[in-house]
């Protein structure tokens, strides 16, 4: 089976190593004998979306995010068919912005988001930085990540994580956080997000397979790095929340 992955603005939106988003689910899809070409969406140059298996948008600046929206508003009516049609999706950090209806930035400038959703965002001059230790209601593991955000995004109807014990979510401290609908997974949480979260991963995985009729096995691929950098940043921020009851 040959799936295709489609990495948006891999040099623009590509900040605190979100590129490895692409690389290890490109590594566990092919451990589970799948072939898998990425193909780059650049800014300038239409990219063919069609019978993609998995989108991709990282984290940027909230400058490159702004010149990303302009572009990416080309493909909006075909993301919205492909998240409607069951196309697995990851947009990480201010990536996930651009799924609303708007962004307002901190000069009270506002645009357009392609409307996949109605949540809509308004970016401040204060920057929310700092771990974040959460659960959703996917798998039963908390979910491990980083945020570095300037934006409070409210009216999400159906959050990735359902709540956090220690961070800044969607738009208060220890409230919901991300967006999930369908197979579109959509975090403010930057960096290898995936490679941090094994569970993630294999969630996401498994909403590409299981939309290509792809018959998992048993034992899924293990990457023993990942599991024991999961199982150990999961310890500390576990025992940083409790600490802060």
């Amino acid at each position: 089976m040959e799936l295709k992955i489609i990495h948006f603005y891999p040099d623009l939106m590509s900040l605190y190593g979100s590129y490895a988003n692409v690389s290890v689910l490109r590594r566990y899809l092919e451990a589970l004998g799948c072939a898998v070409t990425v193909q780059a969406a650049v800014p300038g140059e239409g990219a063919d979306i069609t019978g993609a298996d998995f989108l991709f948008m990282g984290a940027g600046t909230e400058r490159a995010q702004r010149f990303a929206a302009e572009d990416f508003a080309r493909y909006g009516a075909a993301v919205k068919a492909a998240a409607e049609d069951g196309t697995a999706m990851l947009f990480a950090g201010t990536a996930m912005e651009l799924l609303g209806a708007s962004v307002t930035d901190k000069d009270g400038e506002t645009y357009p988001g392609i409307g996949l959703a109605s949540f809509t965002t308004v970016q401040g001059k204060r920057r929310i930085v700092g771990d974040v230790y959460g659960v959703t209601d996917l798998f039963p593991e908390a979910v491990v990540g980083f945020m570095n955000k300037c934006g409070e995004t409210r009216g999400v109807e159906t959050p990735l994580l359902t709540g956090l014990s220690l961070g800044f979510g969607n738009e208060a401290e220890k409230g919901p956080e991300g967006f999930h609908w369908k197979n579109v997974f959509a975090s403010e949480l930057t960096g290898p997000v995936l490679v941090k979260n094994p569970r993630l991963l294999e969630a996401v995985a498994d909403a590409i397979c299981a939309r290509r009729g792809i018959s998992l096995p048993e034992e899924r691929p293990v990457f023993p790095y990942a599991e024991a950098g999961y199982a150990i940043t999961a310890e500390q921020l576990k025992l940083r929340a409790e600490a802060r009851q």
